[in-house]
């Protein structure tokens, strides 16, 4: 059942409880009133006679005629017969008993072998008694009347209100319908267009709004999720040609090794090959091993990291073991980043290696470190023979050139591995052409601490 045919007949029936509650306190009302006053006209014609049970007969019939009530009058004697004084209109047919009278001495009460009247007794001497009764009928056949008429009248406002409710909440619940029907296209995976319009209330226009916001961040998810499955897939195809290549030369190698044929200067050549891939594959694997770490470094519990100290430290031991190499630096102290420790240092050592196995033993380096208020910028440039397109950034496996092989030992996911540790950190690394020939790696981290003294070398 639709939510528009729930919510009508919730009204309905709501709107003929509310009425039938009200007719019905309305009838009870009404019957108590005329069950009161028929037993305040019973009780003064019984009133007018209790101080003188001699004149008692006369005193009641005076009262009964004298304000026109419609009321028996009934004398009982002492051997149960009954004398009909007064005799109006839905009089007694049954005689009452001197039980009845027993019983209705003190109060006005309505006894089974009378029913349809209301009776009270008067002592009006010599053993005799007054019984006054007064009929009911009339009281029911209009309590049953106006029963009627408050159905009657529930239902036609049940009816009406059925009408002004759907007049009322016809845009409402049209637009409700919309908004359901296109939620249920969208978990079922059809197709869909724009979040249909709601022309209703402010809470359907939030619930529009809300309906927006939940559909495009799922078809944001649902294309990223796509977008990350090709990219899986790429990853998966490349890793599997990488290693594929060392570990058919070692399969090579090891065949003619074991064929016993091979002269000892082949034996000592295929030994060398087979542990220069064997270096290429574990350095594959470590590497593989850090890009799937970095995809859960938000997971991961980080620390204050004095980014200047341990580039300076890197800068040191850099120019001890290359002393061929100009090198200059110049890095501004105190500058600090929110990180794992050990992922910056693999983003500065990846880009010293990255200098060494790409260009000349005496290609000059530079390294500069400044920062402002927000963040650090961190470049590190050589004289090699650069890039051959800049700008883009690096996708795993992806080698620029013939001098960026395999040969030269590089994996293809050095220049990757330094883009996501940048990002994991909140920031970004772009390539660009250096003054000094070559290629210039920037790096724009986000700081937890900055300083503004500087250091040269």
């Amino acid at each position: 059942m639709r939510i528009a045919t729930r919510l009508t007949l919730l009204f309905v029936l709501l709107t003929l409880l509310v009425s039938f509650t009200v007719g019905w306190f309305a009838v009870a009302m009404s019957s108590r009133a005329q069950y009161a006053t028929l037993d305040s006209s019973i009780n003064s014609v019984v009133d007018s006679g209790l101080r003188n049970p001699n004149t008692a007969l006369n005193n009641a019939l005076y009262v009964v005629q004298r304000d026109g009530y419609s009321l028996t009058l009934d004398v009982i004697d002492p051997s149960g017969g009954v004398t009909q004084v007064n005799t109006p209109t839905g009089a007694l047919r049954r005689h009452p008993t001197i039980a009845n009278v027993k019983a209705s001495l003190t109060r006005v009460v309505g006894v089974d072998n009378l029913p349809g009247f209301q009776i009270r007794s008067l002592n009006v001497g010599g053993g005799d008694y007054l019984v006054v009764a007064g009929s009911t009928s009339g009281m029911k056949k209009q309590d049953q009347h106006l029963a009627l008429l408050v159905a009657s009248a529930a239902v036609v406002i049940a009816l009406l209100g059925l009408v002004l409710a759907r007049e009322v909440m016809r845009r409402d619940l049209r637009s409700m319908e919309r908004l359901i029907d296109y939620a249920g296209d969208v978990a079922g995976g059809d197709e869909t267009g724009p979040v249909p319009a709601s022309e209703g209330s402010r809470d359907l226009k939030e619930l529009r709004e809300a309906l927006v916001i939940m559909v495009t961040a799922l078809q944001e998810r649902i294309a990223l999720e796509a977008q990350n499955a090709n990219a899986m897939q790429q990853f998966i195809d490349d890793a599997s040609h990488e290693l594929r290549t060392p570990l058919t030369v070692v399969k090579g190698y090891n065949e003619l090794l074991a064929s016993g044929h091979a002269s000892l200067e082949q034996q000592a050549r295929a030994v060398s090959r087979m542990r220069s891939e064997v270096e290429r594959m574990e350095e594959l694997v470590r590497d593989l091993l850090l890009l799937a770490e970095l995809r859960e470094a938000p997971h991961h519990e980080k620390q204050l990291v004095d980014l200047s100290e341990l580039l300076k430290t890197r800068v040191r031991e850099f120019a001890l073991d290359h002393p061929e190499r100009a090198l200059t630096s110049v890095i501004e102290g105190g500058i600090t980043v929110r990180a794992r420790g050990d992922f910056v240092d693999r983003l500065v050592s990846n880009a010293f290696n990255n200098v060494l196995r790409h260009t000349k033993s005496d290609a000059p380096l530079r390294v500069t470190l400044d920062g402002t208020p927000h963040e650090a910028s961190l470049v590190i440039e050589d004289g090699g023979a650069g890039l051959p397109f800049y700008g883009v950034r690096p996708q795993r496996f992806q080698r620029f050139d013939d001098s960026r092989s395999r040969e030269t030992g590089g994996s293809g996911l050095g220049m990757s591995i330094m883009a996501d540790v940048a990002e994991s950190l909140g920031g970004t690394m772009t390539t660009a052409p250096s003054s000094l020939g070559g290629l210039a790696l920037r790096f724009v981290l986000p700081l937890a601490v900055s300083g503004r003294s500087s250091s040269g070398g």
